[in-house]
């Protein structure tokens, strides 16, 4: 799957992403925009030295940020990850993907996969979403997962996941990151500070069986002084719900200082319709707009957020 383009965001103001536009055919991060493959189209796993090849990194004083891509899982693979996080994976699972931010003096860091973000899908009927196709979508997937036995093992099958990183915290670090009133400096952020590196990365995506989509990607752009990740849900069920759950990971080089702040907001289908409906689009502008997380993301409620953080610095 072809990187995708950055789109505008409040956190990623559209002055700077042109910028970065402007700059790719130059000679600031030539990699990021390279898709690498497995040497064997038949090896379900891929070398560690094809993982290496893929990988992608930047040290930016004392931090190491690092991006990975691969093709979509092969069938060894999806079946492994099936059995491990037990419940089937989405259409276009991109299980060797990952980003990760690593701080070198601590070996504190906070890392992005795929099994762990699909691990964290709820595994219970509890928020599983009641439609009219979903028992049929659901058994259909259940059957293609050989390494499942039970019978339809109910699951968030619209991969609402509420993952926000996974954090390796050193054993006698005495830090790790804690509830804060502190917010990320977006003004900071708006500068137009040169883009040292930046990357995005899809995790997994799901086209829920043609009645909507799932996906879960991130990426990063890396100044001098400062770096912003932005890890996002984005999730729209035709006719129901639809969801963002943002993950931001703000960093201080100056300071050592990770702000890492999640913000979950959804709204009822018919009300976004209704909201892009009254703001004056044409009826393909309003396709288009239920298509673009960013067009959504103001129309949507608040229904969590928290802001942790951590020093770094020794």
């Amino acid at each position: 799957m072809p990187p995708r383009s950055p789109v505008s965001h409040p956190a990623f103001p559209l002055r700077l992403l042109n910028q970065h536009m402007a700059s790719r055919s130059g000679s600031q991060t030539p990699q990021a925009a390279t898709m690498n493959h497995t040497s064997d189209p038949n090896e379900p796993f891929p070398t560690p030295n094809a993982l290496s090849a893929a990988t992608t990194s930047h040290t930016q004083r004392r931090f190491r940020i690092s991006t990975r891509k691969l093709p979509i899982s092969k069938s060894g693979a999806i079946d492994a990850m099936t059995e491990q996080i037990g419940i089937p994976v989405p259409e276009m699972i991109f299980g060797d993907n990952m980003v990760e931010l690593l701080h070198a003096p601590t070996d504190w860091a906070i890392r992005f996969t795929a099994p762990d973000a699909l691990d964290a899908v709820d595994k219970t009927e509890k928020n599983m979403l009641k439609v009219a196709y979903a028992r049929d979508w659901e058994s259909t997937r259940e059957g293609t997962t050989q390494k499942i036995k039970e019978v339809v093992k109910p699951y968030d099958w619209s991969y609402s996941t509420t993952y926000a990183g996974t954090v390796r915290q050193p054993q006698g670090a005495g830090v790790a990151l804690r509830p804060t009133d502190k917010k990320i400096p977006l003004e900071l952020l708006k500068r137009r500070d040169p883009i040292l590196f930046f990357d995005e990365v899809v995790l997994y995506e799901s086209e829920l069986d043609d009645n909507g989509i799932s996906v879960y990607s991130a990426k990063l752009r890396v100044h001098e002084k400062r770096m912003l990740l932005l890890c996002r849900l984005f999730m729209r069920l035709d006719n129901v719900v639809v969801r963002i759950r943002d993950t931001r990971v703000y960093v201080d080089f100056d300071t050592d200082e990770v702000i890492r702040e999640y913000t979950a907001k959804e709204a009822a289908f018919e009300d976004v319709k209704r909201a892009l409906l009254m703001s004056g689009r044409l009826p393909d502008d309003i396709t288009v707009g239920l298509r673009d997380p960013n067009v959504l993301d103001p129309l949507l409620a608040v229904v969590e957020q928290r802001t942790e953080t951590i020093s770094l610095m020794k």
